[in-house]
């Protein structure tokens, strides 16, 4: 296969000029963010948020410059643009600072969004959020993961998913599948140690076009594995998907529930309802004695959970089955379905379900929000 370099890119690129502008894109300085992988190329043209919804032509036309290049197996461009000015005041009397729910454009065929997120990173939401997806199909929902994680995408290795989206129609991406579940990564489109060097803007475009650009079909629920922490990608994600609502991963100790605490206070302030806390790597069951240890303390997040007025919803342990599972790309829930931890986030599943369907409210339990 023919090698397809930069500077073939970006003499093809050269090529497509602004039509308002009168001069080439590449020149004009509106090219960023070119990854090429295995002949799939990717980049983000820069425009004024004014302009944005007319040049849809300008972004295809771009496109197919880059196609028609000797080894192009695949194109992707996205337009992006600086986000504009934030307001200089919050409406006051206790005003909720999010948009309702229902004022944010779905994604059709999906019932429900809901996000897997944390506070800070390595507390193990990624393996979390993929368990989770599959034990929603275990119990027979139909479910796609979207992995929001675009700076260290890593459901492609979790769900064991190789290879590259397809299209049918040059618009949408089919997504990737593996374990009866949807998927869609930045991941199948960059190489694994390929680093994004991508501003606030250019991840916002891709993930919208991740989200709304690819066949998921009918879903009942999207698990979307959130990026960690609490910046402006996640408040974005937050703020312009639909979501019904968010799960919070944690480990036990303190440091990890102060950051857990700041997610949970993001998705509220954005009226997102937070669905309830997963505490992980709760406790250590040595594999030789069976002796316990709580390495991270243990139930930080149930008294958390209690303290914020929202449901702990299970924990999990620190356990090597589980990384080395998900590691290799064999999730424990899809790999050892009968097992004792697959059956831990086959209940939190339920529960989740529970609350996105209404179920609950068929029962005199109640739930503090």
């Amino acid at each position: 296969m023919t090698d397809v370099l930069e500077t073939d890119v970006m003499a093809a690129l050269k090529q497509v000029n602004d039509p308002e502008r009168g001069q080439d894109i590449v020149s004009l300085g509106m090219i960023t963010g070119l990854s090429i992988r295995e002949g799939h190329v990717g980049f983000a043209i820069e425009v004024d948020r004014a302009r944005g919804p007319k040049l849809e032509p300008l972004r295809r036309a771009a496109e197919k410059a880059v196609e028609a290049l000797p080894g192009v197996l695949s194109v992707s461009a996205v337009l992006t643009a600086e986000a504009p000015p934030r307001p200089a005041a919050q409406p006051a009397h206790g005003h909720a600072h999010g948009a309702p729910q229902a004022e944010k454009p779905a994604v059709p065929g999906v019932k429900h969004i809901i996000a897997v997120a944390s506070g800070k990173g390595g507390v193990g939401k990624s393996t979390t959020a993929a368990n989770l997806a599959l034990a929603l199909a275990a119990i027979g929902r139909k479910v796609g993961v979207l992995d929001a994680d675009i700076y260290g995408p890593s459901m492609p290795r979790m769900l064991g998913i190789t290879g590259k989206p397809t299209t049918r129609d040059g618009k949408t991406l089919e997504p990737m599948r593996n374990f009866g579940l949807a998927c869609m990564s930045m991941g199948f489109l960059v190489a694994e140690d390929t680093p994004m060097i991508w501003r606030g803007p250019m991840v916002q475009s891709a993930l919208s076009q991740m989200l709304r650009d690819v066949n998921w079909g009918e879903l009942d629920v999207m698990v979307v594995d959130m990026p960690p922490g609490t910046g402006d990608a996640q408040l974005t994600m937050a703020q312009q998907v639909p979501l019904a609502g968010a799960v919070i991963v944690s480990t036990p100790q303190d440091i990890a529930l102060l950051d857990a605490r700041k997610g949970l206070n993001m998705f509220r302030k954005v009226n997102v309802p937070v669905l309830g806390f997963i505490e992980n790597m709760s406790y250590f069951l040595c594999p030789k004695c069976g002796e316990r240890t709580d390495i991270f303390s243990h139930g930080g997040a149930r008294k958390e959970a209690e303290k914020l007025g929202t449901e702990f919803l299970g924990e999990l342990p620190l356990d090597v089955v589980i990384r080395e599972t998900s590691d290799s790309g064999r999730p424990i829930v899809a790999s050892q379905p009968d097992s004792p931890h697959a059956k831990v986030y086959k209940q939190i599943a339920t529960r989740i379900w529970e609350k996105l369907s209404g179920a609950e409210r068929k029962t005199p339990r109640i739930v503090v929000q």
